[in-house]
């Protein structure tokens, strides 16, 4: 797996620890976002590709600083 693959996972993964910490599902974090369900999953696994403009919106839709998301170290 390449750093890359494992950047997107983990970025997918502090999506879902963030999502789940408000109680949300992947339906409604998706209509707070604007984008589809299917994008939240992809996201959430690491199998989309991510602007830094799109990390902003989503981790802004969230309500919370954009830091959370690109946090490596837990």
């Amino acid at each position: 797996m390449s750093d890359y693959t494992k950047i997107l996972k983990k970025i997918g993964l502090n999506f879902r620890i963030e999502r789940t910490k408000q109680g949300l599902s992947q339906e409604t974090f998706a209509e707070a976002a604007n984008v589809h369900t299917n994008y939240i999953g992809k996201v959430e696994r690491g199998e989309q590709n991510l602007t830094v403009k799109k990390i902003v919106a989503l981790a802004d839709s969230l309500n919370i600083p954009v830091e959370n998301i690109l946090n490596f170290t837990n």
